[in-house]
């Protein structure tokens, strides 16, 4: 399943690799689109929705 999760701090390309390694922590298979233009995060993951926003909630970066 493809989540769209809206990142509101995520702010350079810097942001979006941290937040890329977050999310693969928990999925090493996800695929992540972070785009800090649109602060919109795309993931492929079969991970919960839940358990990707808290890897990124704990990189410290919020979700909306």
């Amino acid at each position: 399943m493809t989540l769209q999760i809206k990142v509101p701090n995520m702010a350079c390309s810097a942001c979006a690799d941290t937040i890329t390694k977050a999310v693969k922590t928990v999925d090493p298979s996800a695929t992540v689109q972070a785009d800090p233009k649109t602060k919109i995060v795309l993931v492929d993951t079969n991970a919960d929705e839940t358990v990707i926003e808290e890897a990124i909630t704990t990189a410290g970066y919020s979700v909306t």
